[in-house]
């Protein structure tokens, strides 16, 4: 059947199941735009503010439901709009498809208006990326697209087509999508370690993101339950183990807990599934689990061996991997262990929050009210820890955060994302004052769309995580992280028809959650913060455990 360009990409979007994709219209997308008005019936599109809300909602949309999120945008500013939402999904290993429209091919180099060259642009921070310049082209580069965004470590992949492109015709036949290859597990690395698993005497798993994106959390319990083994996340994992379970030890990291970063320390044998001891969890990676054998379990052979140093590296699908090693490992028992670790176990300091409210209670009482059944964006900053150091997660996918890139302006968009993915969960955005300034022009996304989103917005008018670094390590030199902004949130949220509350007080934070909770429409909650508020622990950068402060000189 003849088709246009334009239909042939909602053709194999259709064919690949996607039927929601956000975008903002432009010049060369315009026979796109077009055909999504004969398709309307069959792929929704979301229109948002800014190009860059667009690329964040389909990084929401994906990472809260495991498909494969689409953005849609023109050329030119259309096109390096979706940059940062493109690089914070690469960091993450997201897979997204951006689409982006381009002059007629032949206008490429001539400075044509709006032209750009997003494939020279977005090369370092794509799995791979494309310009059709070709309609024979179109088709299979959009299959390959997909392909290799969920092939092996999942990613975003660009693909630049040209309005000439999307206006030409060509008989189109529809595929079904290709299977996805395995990636084959190396048996012979995997029963290398095998030995060294059995004789730890103080074991330890390090959980990342890769325990998310290749679903493999109830392998993980089945391992964990079986071989006696205490569990700590970094930021990415969370939700891919329990919270609740009794062998979860907690984040681990610059502002995990104690008792993780501890056991990471003291351990003999540390088993790393998904992870790539990034910084913000290694600090001096020369003294990260110093007295461990190393058993390294990645899709990705690039992250064997980058950052520390491991004995035993097994390639493969973190699900099969773990399904295997349960398989082949005799049940053991580490009582003593674990009762070692819950020694050290430390409360997380608490800080004097009068006059405010403490981000604490607010983050707890949420948990208490939704039953720990709720989906949670965040933005980049101090909320961002405190989100993941009091929130139980119990279940994958339920953080949507930004960890790799750390995007401020991220959690708005986002949260638009995982709403759309999942409308029968209740998704809150925790945010805050500093990052919602980046791209609180999508509240009039929440309010067109009627997402019933809650964004609890905490509100301490400073720039919190980089003043608490100019309290700890620049002598309290505040540097412009006291804006003075004048922003009135309420008033703000009235203007987008969003609707309002406030809490400023410790008694004002139960009804008031429970209100916005029980609103069932976007509602915008503007908490009082203290300034000096600060994420505790903290192991400064580069240190260990050993350099953890608990206590801030304010």
């Amino acid at each position: 059947m003849e088709k246009t360009g334009a239909q042939v990409i909602l053709e194999v979007l259709l064919e690949q199941g996607v039927n929601r994709v956000f975008g903002y219209p432009g010049g060369t997308v315009l026979n796109i735009y077009d055909a999504l008005y004969e398709y309307s019936d069959r792929i929704t599109h979301y229109l948002s503010a800014h190009e860059q809300g667009a690329a964040h909602a389909a990084d929401g949309y994906a990472r809260a439901s495991g498909k494969t999120g689409v953005v849609i945008a023109t050329s030119g500013p259309g096109a390096t709009n979706i940059v940062t939402g493109i690089a914070t999904a690469y960091m993450d290993s997201i897979p997204v498809v951006a689409i982006t429209g381009n002059v007629a091919t032949s206008l490429l180099g001539r400075d044509t208006f709006q032209e750009i060259d997003i494939t020279g642009v977005t090369m370092p921070i794509t799995k791979h990326n494309f310009i059709v310049k070709d309609i024979n082209d179109l088709a299979p580069t959009l299959r390959e697209a997909f392909r290799i965004a969920n092939t092996g470590r999942k990613g975003p992949v660009l693909v630049d087509v040209t309005k000439d492109v999307t206006a030409a015709k060509i008989d189109f036949t529809p595929k079904i999508p290709a299977e996805i290859p395995e990636i084959k597990t190396n048996d012979y690395a995997l029963e290398s370690a095998i030995p060294a698993i059995k004789d730890s005497k103080s074991p330890m798993l390090y959980i990342g993101g890769g325990v998310i994106s290749s679903d493999a959390s109830q392998e993980l319990i089945k391992f964990a339950e079986k071989l006696d083994i205490p569990v700590a996340s970094s930021m990415m994992g969370l939700g891919g183990f329990p919270a609740t379970h009794p062998l979860y030890v907690g984040l681990i990291g610059m502002h995990g807990v104690y008792e993780a970063n501890r056991a990471a320390h003291d351990c003999d044998l540390l088993i790393v599934a998904g992870a790539r001891f990034s910084d913000r969890v290694a600090g001096d990676r020369l003294k990260f689990a110093p007295h461990a054998k190393v058993v390294h379990i990645d899709i990705d052979p690039a992250e064997m061996d980058k950052n520390v140093v491991s004995q035993y590296h097994i390639r493969g699908d973190l699900k099969n991997v773990l399904q295997k090693l349960t398989d082949k490992l005799p049940k053991a028992e580490h009582k003593e262990w674990i009762e070692t670790i819950n020694s050290w176990k430390r409360p997380i300091p608490e800080q004097d929050s009068t006059g405010y409210v403490s981000p604490k209670a607010i983050i707890e009482t949420l948990d208490r009210l939704t039953n720990g059944d709720c989906i949670i964006a965040t933005d980049v900053g101090q909320h961002q820890l405190w989100a993941a150091q009091y929130f139980k997660y119990t279940f994958p996918r339920q953080l949507i955060t930004s960890g790799g890139l750390g995007t401020m302006g991220f959690g708005l968009g986002a949260s638009i994302g995982a709403k759309v993915a999942c409308p029968d969960k209740k998704v809150v955005l925790i945010t805050g004052d500093g990052s919602f300034h980046m791209n609180l022009n999508e509240l009039t996304t929440l309010a067109s769309y009627n997402l019933p989103v809650v964004v609890l917005l905490f509100d301490n008018r400073v720039l919190g995580m980089v003043r608490q670094w100019q309290t700890v390590f620049y002598g309290k030199r505040y540097s412009q992280t006291d804006p003075h902004r004048k922003t009135d949130f309420p008033k703000l949220a009235d203007a987008f028809g969003i609707n309002s509350l406030s809490i400023k007080k410790p008694e004002d934070i139960e009804p008031t959650l429970k209100k916005a909770l029980e609103m069932n429409a976007p509602v915008l909650v503007d908490c009082s913060i203290a300034p000096d508020e600060s994420v505790l622990p903290m192991i400064p950068p580069g240190g260990s455990v050993k350099d953890t402060i608990d206590k801030m000189n304010i």
